[in-house]
């Protein structure tokens, strides 16, 4: 119990910093008046669509929240899930708004910033987004923590190895009040930023052949919001969901795999907190470390940022040797290389991710050299890309999930499917998730960087400043694209691991949800018996007849594979219907406010940002409320086994969609900046125009639909948690 200490201190600090880092940013300037003005808009519109988003979620949470109640109230859900549940969303969604407050506040400082040094801007703009990575873990280990001491006082200690069960499977259930949250925050917020971002680009740069974030741009304000809302706040709620998830995960299978080892069984609940802890510490080292010359180009800045990450990687990959070993794992050297693993393939996909969307490597640039026939050609050679980039992705997990699995197991590949082998390697997958967050704190800056970074050229261009301030953002910006890309790789490689460990921990959750409704006694085919109590992994696969030769279970994974693509389908439906009303909007008002074009009217920018807010709000419901209604239908209709395939085939379809959707988009966008860095033509050229389509085409991809995915995944094995005990109680085959 000693060493669970560290986690609150982690978590203290880590607010502790990043409140350090808002004041210091808030100390500067914001530049002239009407950079102050520009970003005032952008803050009020971040700020008005936040508090819309929010209405809209705390219905839903009231209404789940009282089903959760109803639930408790007849035995098929703990009594604490309603209120877990409620934290859960809470806190996520705090950590989204700190996040998108801080992004709002450092756009134009980072604009003044690069005024005087490229370094000073970076620096700047980092710090503020690692604002957003100390929250997200800050917060969650707080939450985590305080769950952990509230339940361990008041569950009943009848039995100390069940009680630990009941303890870790009902603070799994505040992670779907985060999933859900992060779903809303990031479907609403891609629809809202893509529509802006489209009618800008369309409108303005192709039709009327203006700059992008030229202040005559009736759009422009709304797509800069967008970047906040969508970019900022959204990730923040995503990463806060795999962030829990995958510590919550792992100390759901600890306690199942030495339920017969008291002390080794608190130990095991207690390592991935612990992990997580360190990485706090070991990521505000990197998050210092990162600066660069004056004069660097992009790989130098590139450099720079992974220079951070890596040392922090390196650090807590050499620490979870120790902590493994003073927690006293009989194997604590494998587990230790399971830890390694999942941060090496973070590392990997990263990299993998970055070769495959940065304008500095020759995927990128043979897209922007086919805009040179034009658009239909960008978008092949886009498309063509993507699907290739899924290679390294998939081919990383599948080792992860393999090396992790046998390092945890000591590598008995003979009796690798024994009960024990089960529960330890499936001990040891979860963990590499943990390993692959470990360092969320700096690799989130990298990502919420991004936005901040956009932002603020933005508004240097809005504010007519001189065209080397511009130059220095557009590197910012180019560089942010590649961090965006591959954040949204990372958090996907997450997601596949998190949503492993989620499926192990769905039984789990059975077992607490038979136990609940009285059933102690498992009746096999073979007509043995076991305790409930007892029962392995391996006994419930076994006794629910989670087989493909089992016929529920080839449907769920159809299921499963039909709601990524579903999903993908109503959500770019719904960013091409708001973005549509946004080019009506914006062509109206060019053609009837006469004056803009030629700067002497103003145009009305609250009305486009109104566009993308209803649009939003009235858009997300429905694939977000699909998305937790398929686990609950699939369980009532065909049981366990049912649900098994259907997540197991959302995981597969859903994680190589998502890594395919992100890089594409990725790497379409950063061909259009090569383009404008005055290669092939630079801006205005045919080739640009031609990479703005692709860009267009790829921006609902990577910001929209592609990143939402990974919160699919994990959400319908959440939901699947939470209502175990009414699959048990009510399936109908």
């Amino acid at each position: 119990m000693k060493y669970f200490y560290l986690v609150p201190v982690a978590s203290v600090v880590a607010l502790i910093v990043a409140y350090y880092f808002f004041k210091q940013m808030m100390k500067k300037s914001e530049g002239s008046e009407k950079m102050k003005s520009i970003a005032g808009y952008i803050r009020d519109g971040a700020m008005s669509y936040l508090k819309q988003q929010y209405k809209v979620v705390i219905i839903v949470f009231i209404i789940l929240a009282l089903i959760f109640t109803v639930m408790a109230y007849f035995g098929m859900q703990n009594n604490w899930v309603p209120f877990a549940f409620i934290t859960g969303g809470f806190f996520s969604a705090l950590a989204g708004f700190f996040g998108m407050k801080t992004a709002t506040f450092a756009s134009a400082r980072t604009a003044h910033a690069v005024q005087h040094s490229l370094n000073y801007g970076l620096k700047l703009a980092f710090r503020s987004g690692a604002v957003m990575g100390l929250v997200v873990v800050g917060l969650a280990l707080l939450d985590i923590s305080a769950w952990y001491l509230i339940l361990d006082y008041f569950v009943e200690d009848a039995d100390a190895g069940h009680k630990l069960i009941m303890i870790t499977t009902t603070m799994l259930t505040f992670g779907m009040g985060a999933s859900i949250q992060a779903l809303f925050a990031r479907v609403g917020g891609g629809i809202y930023t893509k529509a802006a971002d489209v009618g800008a680009d369309l409108v303005g740069k192709v039709e009327a052949g203006i700059p992008e974030d030229d202040p005559r741009n009736p759009a422009t304000i709304a797509d800069n919001v967008g970047d906040n809302v969508g970019d900022v706040a959204g990730m923040g709620a995503d990463l806060y969901e795999s962030y829990c998830g995958s510590i919550l995960s792992t100390a759901a299978l600890g306690a199942s795999a030495f339920v017969l080892n008291p002390t080794m069984q608190q130990n095991a609940v207690f390592a991935p907190m612990i992990i997580a802890a360190i990485g706090v510490f070991l990521s505000i080292l990197g998050i210092f470390i990162v600066k660069t010359k004056d004069e660097a180009n992009i790989k130098e800045l590139m450099d720079s940022l992974n220079r951070g990450v890596n040392v922090s990687a390196i650090f807590i990959a050499l620490s979870t040797f120790l902590i493994l070993y003073l927690l006293d794992f009989s194997n604590w050297i494998g587990l230790s290389f399971s830890v390694i693993t999942g941060l090496i393939a973070g590392i990997i996909i990263g990299q993998g991710t970055e070769y495959f969307t940065s304008s500095s490597h020759k995927p990128t640039i043979r897209i922007a050299e086919s805009a040179k026939t034009g658009p239909a050609t960008v978008i092949i050679s886009g498309l063509g890309t993507g699907f290739i980039s899924t290679s390294i992705p998939v081919l990383t997990i599948v080792f992860a999930i393999l090396i992790s699995f046998l390092s945890a197991t000591g590598f008995d590949i003979s009796n690798m499917l024994s009960p024990e082998s089960v529960s330890m390697g499936l001990y040891g997958i979860a963990i590499a998730s943990v390993g692959m967050l470990s360092t969320l704190s700096i690799t989130l800056a990298t990502d919420a960087y991004g936005p901040i970074a956009d932002n603020a050229g933005g508004i240097a261009e809005m504010s007519n400043l001189e065209p080397e301030v511009r130059n220095r953002t557009d590197m910012l910006d180019s560089l942010g694209n590649t961090t965006a890309a591959t954040g949204k790789g990372f958090a996907i490689g997450s997601a596949a691991l998190t949503g492993l460990a989620l499926m192990a921990s769905y039984v789990e959750e059975l077992r607490v949800a038979l136990l609940r409704t009285g059933e102690t006694i498992l009746y096999m085919s073979n007509g043995n018996t076991i305790e409930v109590a007892k029962a392995s992994f391996v006994d419930f696969m076994n006794y629910y007849q989670v087989t493909l030769m089992n016929p529920k279970v080839i449907t769920g994974i159809f299921l499963g594979s039909m709601m990524v693509f579903l999903f993908c389908g109503l959500t770019m439906n719904a960013v091409g219907r708001t973005a549509q009303s946004m080019v009506e909007e914006v062509r109206r008002q060019f053609r009837e406010i006469k004056g803009i074009l030629t700067g002497e009217e103003t145009p009305n920018y609250s009305l486009c940002v109104s566009i993308s807010t209803k649009g939003a709000q009235r858009e997300m419901l429905l694939p977000s409320l699909l998305a937790v209604a398929a686990p609950i239908l699939t369980g009532l209709f065909m049981g366990v086994s049912g649900v098994m395939g259907l997540l197991a085939g959302g995981l597969g379809s859903g994680f190589v969609m998502a890594i395919f959707m992100a890089n594409s988009g990725g790497a379409w966008d950063n061909a259009k900046k090569y383009i404008e860095m005055d290669n092939l033509g630079g801006k205005g050229s045919e080739s640009h125009k031609a990479s703005i389509v692709g860009d267009t085409v790829g921006d609902p991809f990577k910001d929209t639909s592609g990143p939402s995915l990974n919160i699919l995944i994990k959400l319908m094995s959440m939901v699947a948690i939470v209502m175990a005990g009414l699959t048990v109680a009510w399936s109908l085959i």
